[in-house]
């Protein structure tokens, strides 16, 4: 059985046996087919509501934009509501029906296929990236890609670079672009501008998809529904502008709280096509954080307030989180493994203690590092003051 080898930072984890584990996983499993045997009416009741919402705040949103112009309250409330109609179809909407969490429906506009979500990001892409990808890997360092994203350091599996010394403006600017980062992810423009193993010719080829996607959300947000508004363009194009740096600053923190605060656990894995169902739970929940709040905060979040329950089953309802999220507690509580749950705030201090942290050399990863600088040294030997490591 390969068990994943977790890497510095110390596990809050009881230790399992090999046929803990397995039965451990088989009431994991109990738990996602009592939900996945009784879906019904009330599931689909759910996600036409949040439907009906996004629909309708968003015509409410740009009413507001298009006919009050600069009227300061107005145009916050309109600039606002756009947001937060963004953020709803973003996460609870799009990202959970690219799921495929109710192509059960029969309903080819809430098919996980057809479903084109309200972001530059294509359904293809971001399925490979995400759904493939990053549920298939999770935490594990040089295959997941959303540990770091390319772009900062959160393990000390990354190698150190003199690039991470700005992992906290480099974290910052993530979150304010980050639905740029999404739709470009799975382009992977570090292997260009970091390690020089891919050129901008093959990036310019295999962008075809993006740009075409790019060019229609830019389109709609910056050219058609500015110029219809006639002399309220401009408050029009700067509500636009501003909702999508709201939508892409909430997205981005709730993903950071759900895969970067320090509890959260990175792994390698010796044959990753041995590793049993049990054991991807295992990973699951070890590499997961969750944060608590009212039904608002869990519906803007996309239920990813529950990361962990989504990391274990990605393609059940978003709703049903909520429902086992108890029992999936309370079977870590018998196993002895660590169940990462903390309010919003001290989950998002979490990951930018982390972030800081990451920003510096780990000293015991770069020994073995036989080019090793002077910067390094003394940068580790910084980071073991500062955080006690």
């Amino acid at each position: 059985m390969n068990l994943p080898v977790y890497f510095s930072e110390s596990s809050k984890s009881k230790y399992l046996s090999p046929a803990q584990i397995e039965e451990f996983g088989v009431k994991v499993e109990a738990i996602r087919r009592e939900v996945m045997e009784n879906l019904n009416e009330k599931d689909a009741e759910y996600i036409y509501k949040i439907r009906n919402f996004v629909r309708y705040s968003e015509i409410s949103a740009r009413a507001m934009l298009m006919f009050a112009g600069w009227l300061p309250p107005v145009w916050l409330l309109g600039t606002g509501l756009l947001g937060v109609s963004k953020i709803v179809e973003n996460m609870e909407l799009g990202h959970n029906v690219m799921h495929g969490q109710f192509d059960w429906l029969n309903d080819p506009s809430l098919n996980g296929t057809n479903y084109d979500w309200d972001t530059i990001a294509t359904g293809p892409d971001w399925k490979h990236t995400h759904n493939y990808i990053h549920h298939t890997y999770t935490n594990i360092v040089g295959m997941d890609h959303d540990v770091g994203y390319g772009l900062v350091r959160v393990s000390d599996a990354q190698v150190w670079e003199p690039r991470f010394l700005l992992n906290l403006p480099l974290a910052a600017q993530l979150m304010v672009f980050f639905e740029w980062y999404v739709g470009i992810q799975n382009l992977h423009i570090e292997d260009v501008v970091a390690y020089k193993t891919k050129t901008w010719r093959e990036v310019w080829a295999e962008s075809y998809d993006f740009r075409q996607k790019m060019k229609r959300q830019v389109i709609k947000d910056y050219v058609f529904f500015p110029i219809i508004a006639g002399p309220n363009a401009l408050p029009v194009f700067a509500g636009n502008a501003v909702a999508n740096v709201i939508r892409s600053l909430w997205a981005s923190a709730v993903i950071f709280n759900g895969h970067f605060t320090e509890d959260a656990e990175n792994f390698e894995m010796d044959n990753i096509d041995n590793e049993t169902r049990a054991e991807w739970y295992l990973r699951q929940i070890r590499g997961s954080s969750n944060f608590s709040g009212t039904q608002g905060l869990h519906i803007l979040s996309g239920n990813l307030s529950h990361q962990i329950e989504h990391h274990l089953f990605p393609y059940m309802p978003a709703n049903r989180y909520a429902q086992v999220a108890p029992k999936i507690k309370a079977l870590c509580a018998e196993y002895g493994i660590h169940y990462n749950e903390a309010s919003f705030i001290k989950q998002f201090s979490s990951v930018w203690v982390k972030l800081a942290k990451y920003s510096l050399p780990n000293e015991c990863y770069e020994k073995s590092d036989p080019t090793q600088s002077f910067l390094k040294h003394n940068l580790s030997l910084l980071k073991k003051r500062i955080f006690k490591s």
